[in-house]
């Protein structure tokens, strides 16, 4: 048998486990073959409400084991999901992506929204072996509040004593807001009264509003829990961003540079809080190489 059916024999014996795997009581789940997707995995169930993620494997793997690259979304902590994950595409470069569903505000508060995102990260690790996948060569991407998210994925301090380690290689952060505290919606002036401030998505967030809570702010901030041993980073934002100010991104690049954080900072032209101009070869060119780098390169 040559190589290339030996892999193919391989990539079928894997999929007939994970078929069993997923109809022994685990989670519902659809498995499209011409994609190599699997579907609404539960991967964990704080407090009873069920945790789902979906896995795009590559077709043709080039390694016996993929690195990969999990996906977070946006939409202000109170919206989104993990359906039609921005990240996917990698699944063509030779990545597992692993897009996530993570309680919203309306279910619980900071800080669950992290918890569940380190349990993705545990979860990676645990089905590694079943799935084909890497264990060592983990990164985070995320848009919006999920680049909030995945920042914090690479900075804040890991739980001590883990069982198994939620630390990420690398991280992508898409125009994510990284200093709660100064993030405008987040704070009365220029039209903003304490009413608006107290039914923002910051305090939403964190149950209460920056002023009366400036630790919590803080520990919900990348910002300010940068240090010398965080992931890599890629940052990409809009320098017409209406909704997350670029600031955010600028300082928080530099910040990781004076730790000695390898960090890499583009900015969009023209671009607003997400939007076409974040989804072209160039950006994309980008995105690939610093994962590429940091994941494949190790």
């Amino acid at each position: 048998m040559n190589h290339k059916h030996s892999k193919m024999r391989t990539r079928s014996l894997r999929i007939s486990l994970i078929y069993a795997f997923l109809v022994s009581g685990f989670s519902l789940a659809i498995l499209v073959a011409e994609s190599e997707i699997i579907r609404d995995i539960e991967y964990s169930r704080p407090n009873d409400y069920t945790l789902l993620l979906d896995l795009y494997l590559p077709q043709e793997a080039k390694d016996s084991a993929v690195p990969v690259v999990i996906w977070v979304h946006g939409g202000g902590w109170k919206n989104g999901s993990k359906k039609n994950s921005k990240a996917s595409w990698l699944a063509e470069e030779g990545y597992a992506v692993i897009s996530i569903n993570y309680r919203l505000t309306d279910v619980a508060q900071w800080p669950a929204q992290i918890d569940d995102c380190r349990e993705a990260v545990r979860w990676t690790r645990r089905n590694a072996e079943l799935f084909g996948l890497d264990p060592n060569r983990i990164g985070s991407w995320g848009s919006s509040a999920g680049g909030h998210l995945a920042a914090l994925m690479g900075t804040l301090p890991y739980p001590e004593n883990e069982p198994i380690s939620s630390r990420v290689l690398a991280v992508c952060d898409w125009y994510g807001p990284t200093e709660l505290l100064t993030m405008p919606p987040n704070n009365i002036g220029d039209g903003r009264t304490e009413e608006d401030v107290a039914n923002s998505n910051g305090a939403k967030l964190l149950g209460c509003t920056v002023k009366d809570c400036p630790d919590l702010a803080k520990q919900a901030s990348a910002y300010d829990n940068v240090s010398s041993d965080d992931a890599a980073f890629l940052i990409m934002h809009g320098d017409e961003d209406p909704g997350v100010p670029l600031q955010q991104s600028t300082q928080f690049h530099d910040r990781l540079r004076q730790y000695g954080v390898p960090s890499a900072l583009k900015v969009i032209e023209g671009a607003g809080h997400g939007g076409k101009l974040f989804d072209t070869p160039e950006v994309r060119e980008a995105v690939l190489q610093f994962f590429d780098r940091r994941l494949k390169r190790i």
